[in-house]
């Protein structure tokens, strides 16, 4: 196999006497979706944070592409080749939507062909058509979208999707999940969390669980659905994959 695209080494992050992540340890494999899964408080947003510069680890390593990028500002993970589409959307309102993915074109590793960047992520994600409309008129669906539009437009080598598919409609969230597979057959890497476990089972080939900031297991989705400890700490039901 391969060497990893990223490598999270023992990573442990603390905020006073809080253990929010402890001592966990995981890998993507280029060209890979990995999900990561857990109750509320499991620590998944937090080791998140600390993969794209957001928050410092207070101990462990985090490698990509073969560099430690711990301890490095957002900006720098940025321009290394990580993004970071967060869970609620916060584009600049009175910006249109072209607007918007400039922002993330001009501050990412394309930014000298931005303008042809900005065109080519449009028309990828669907938005071309509301290029023009101011991002407070956007339903919710399209406003996840925009925040994936942002996040390529950096051109980034892993793609790191925090509830993508949270608070939309099913015909939206189909939307999202085949945009992430066409994202993933063109070469993107990418960590995926997400609660809704359809759409995990539906994209991802590896799931790793989190729980009270530990990494409890590891495997295929139907695997994990079967595992008894993720069965108590977080699904209650098996993840269904669909085809």
């Amino acid at each position: 196999m391969s060497e990893p695209l990223l490598v999270v080494d023992r990573v442990t992050k603390r905020f006073g006497g809080l253990v929010a992540v402890g001592d966990v340890s995981l890998e993507v494999q280029r060209g890979e979706i990995l999900g990561l899964v857990g109750p509320n408080g499991a620590g998944k947003t937090t080791l998140f944070a600390c993969v794209v510069g957001l928050l410092k680890p207070t101990a462990g390593r985090i490698v990509f592409g073969g560099r430690r990028i711990d301890g490095f500002s957002q900006h720098a993970v940025v321009r290394a080749g990580v993004c970071y589409c967060h869970q609620i959307p916060a584009p600049f309102p009175d910006l249109s939507v072209r607007e918007n993915v400039r922002v993330g074109a001009s501050f990412g590793r394309r930014a000298a062909n931005a303008h042809a960047v900005v065109d080519e992520v449009l028309d990828r994600t669907g938005l071309a058509r509301l290029a023009s409309t101011p991002a407070r008129n956007l339903s919710v669906g399209n406003l996840k979208l925009l925040e994936v539009a942002r996040a390529l437009a950096t051109g980034p080598e892993l793609l790191c999707l925090d509830e993508v598919g949270s608070g939309v409609t099913p015909v939206e969230l189909e939307r999202m999940l085949q945009l992430i597979r066409d994202l993933n057959a063109a070469g993107t890497t990418i960590l995926y969390i997400e609660h809704n476990m359809r759409a995990i089972g539906a994209v991802c080939q590896r799931v790793i669980v989190l729980d009270f900031g530990q990494k409890i297991a590891e495997g295929r989705p139907d695997e994990i659905a079967r595992d008894p400890r993720v069965i108590e700490a977080y699904l209650g039901a098996p993840i269904q994959r669909t085809a």
